[in-house]
Parts: C-alpha cells; sequence; structure tokens
C-alpha cells in the first residue's frame, strides 16, 4: 500500500556539501575570506534572523561576510565549511563567546537570535535546513573539546567534519545519532503517548533511540512494549527527519497494534492513550489542538506520521 507524501522540515538543503572541498585548508580559508562567502552565526546555538517588519513575516536566516565575522574579535572561533550554492560558500561559526550581541557590539541592530525548536515554523524550508546543519556541527563540536580515549584536548580539522586529538592522536567524527519515532494502530485507532514535561493535552508518538545490533524493526517493537505495553507487527518505513537536537536522525515508522491494554512504563510517559482517526485528524487541523488533544507542531515527523496515518485507509 503507497503511502501519501510526507513533508520533513530540516531536510532538502539546497546546499552541495562539497566534501571533497573540506581537506583542503587552504582552499577552504580563501573561501571563508572571499567576498562571497556567507557566514551563519549561531550564539549559544540559536540562529541569527533578520528582524521582523511583523511578527507574521516569516524569519529569514542572516548571514555574515568575513569582515563582520572577523570584526566580532572572537580570536579563532569554531568555523565549519557547510557547502556550496552554486559558486557561493557557506559556513557557520560559533559566536557564543560575545556578550549579549543582540544589544552591544557589531551585531547590535543588525538581527536577532532565535532558538530553532522554538522558531522552526517559521523559517522558510531551505534556511531551516542549513541552520539545522550549522547547529547539529556546531554543537558536536562545543560537546568534543577533549578526546573521549585520552582525554587529551582535540582540535578541528577537515572544515569542521572532524577533530584530532593533540595526545593520543585519535580522530573524531560527527555523530548522528538513530531514533525510532513510531505510529503504533489499531483499526481506527492510534497510540499517542505524554510526557511528564508536555503541556497539558499534548500527546504524541513514541519514540526511542536504536540499540547497538537492532534492526529498526525491533528497536520499534522493543520500545513501544517497555513504553506502553503494547505488542506491535508489520513496522512500515515512511520517511527520515534530521534533528538537530543535538544530532539525531529520526527514523519515522508506523506499526499495526497487536494488543489493546496499555502498561505505561511511568519513567518515558505519564500517560498513553488510544485515540480515534476522528480525534487526530481534528487535532492536526488546529494549531492549538483540541480540547483533549494537542499534537506536535507541523515540523516534527511525528505530527507527519499522524497526518500518513489519517489519510491512509486501514492499517
Amino acid at each position: 500500500m503507497s503511502l501519501p507524501p510526507v513533508s520533513i522540515s530540516f531536510a532538502g538543503s539546497p546546499l552541495d556539501r562539497a566534501s571533497v572541498l573540506r581537506t583542503d585548508a587552504r582552499l577552504i580559508a580563501q573561501m571563508l575570506r572571499g567576498r562571497g562567502a556567507m557566514i551563519a552565526p549561531l550564539w549559544q546555538l540559536k540562529a541569527f534572523v533578520h528582524l521582523a517588519r511583523d511578527e507574521a513575516e516569516p524569519l529569514s536566516a542572516a548571514f555574515l561576510p568575513w569582515p563582520a565575522l572577523e570584526a566580532l574579535n572572537l580570536g579563532e572561533p569554531t568555523v565549519v565549511f557547510l557547502g556550496m550554492k552554486g559558486e557561493v560558500p557557506y559556513f557557520a561559526a560559533d559566536v557564543s563567546a560575545l556578550e549579549e550581541p543582540e544589544a552591544n557590539g557589531p551585531l547590535a541592530g543588525l538581527g536577532r537570535f532565535v532558538d530553532l525548536w522554538t522558531a522552526a515554523a517559521s523559517f522558510a524550508a531551505e534556511d531551516i535546513a542549513i541552520l539545522g546543519q550549522a547547529k547539529a556541527l556546531i554543537d558536536w563540536h562545543a560537546r568534543h573539546k577533549f578526546c573521549a580515549n585520552c582525554g587529551a584536548p582535540t582540535a578541528s580539522a577537515d572544515s569542521g567534519y572532524r577533530r584530532k586529538c593533540a595526545g593520543c592522536g585519535a580522530d573524531h567524527f560527527p555523530r548522528t545519532d538513530p531514533v525510532v519515532i513510531m505510529l503504533a494502530a489499531r483499526g481506527e485507532h492510534a497510540l499517542l503517548g505524554r510526557a511528564a514535561r508536555f503541556p497539558p493535552h499534548m500527546f504524541s508518538t513514541l519514540a526511542g533511540f536504536i540499540e547497538p545490533g537492532e534492526s529498526i524493526e525491533e528497536a520499534v517493537a522493543r520500545e513501544i512494549k517497555e513504553e506502553s505495553g503494547i505488542v506491535v507487527s508489520a513496522v512500515r518505513y515512511v520517511a527520515t527527519q534530521p534533528w538537530p537536537f543535538p544530532s539525531s536522525l529520526m527514523i519515522g515508522c508506523l506499526a499495526e497494534a497487536l494488543t489493546e491494554e496499555i502498561e505505561i512504563d511511568g519513567t518515558e510517559l505519564a500517560e498513553a492513550r488510544w485515540f480515534s482517526r476522528a480525534e487526530i485528524k481534528a487535532a492536526l487541523a488546529r494549531p492549538e489542538g483540541t480540547d483533549s488533544l494537542r499534537v506536535p507542531p507541523a515540523f516534527a515527523i511525528a505530527h507527519q506520521l499522524m497526518r500518513v496515518w489519517v489519510q491512509t485507509t486501514g492499517n
């Protein structure tokens, strides 16, 4: 059975990652300092955007040329090469060392820094894909300043796609953690869960990290059973989503539930319930949800999995 198309945020970048260029440090330095370079500054992992004329205007990523980045007097900030858009090179730079850059210094009045999670729905698709890549890489560098093998300091290499240990010489590469996220359904009802941190009436699909030696199908079945007590089969892949919080690949699936009695684990979930197709359809149609159900925003793959299931006849 064919499934409806899925719209995935944080994917679909317009950039050619041009990985063949990463080891040419001289060329990368020339492009970074070139007149056409586009540099996305990230402050405390927040993205820099142009000031909007009104709240309804979509957010637009603000990029700096090299002279503007140099004027920030950051010394040697972490800079990563994101890729090429035609002849234009794109980079990301960590400017977290600045103090309140929106109010002080060269960036004051030029834009503002926004959290990608809370603002993702307000960006154009291409911008959020570029900024998601930038956030994931800058975050990885901030978390891996020391070698996991010997504890010595590490230094950025390959234009930001490797860190080299100064002690034992070990190489460390950006990681992406695979996560299964899935909607289990039985007849005209689907299983949704609510974590304790969620706002009232907010429910989502279940999810969990894939463990070593485990297939996607096995991870889906294990996570659903552990969190809700529900046994599933017939796992179907739907789509994947890069998820830069901090750096995961969400593997979206549908599954057929074989049992109905819910037994939550009390750790991952505070509550789990069966919702009808009509209830989920109504919640998807309203950003604020219904009186009994709120669902994740459209940029999250959890929302898209619900939409796919609602639009699919049968299970």
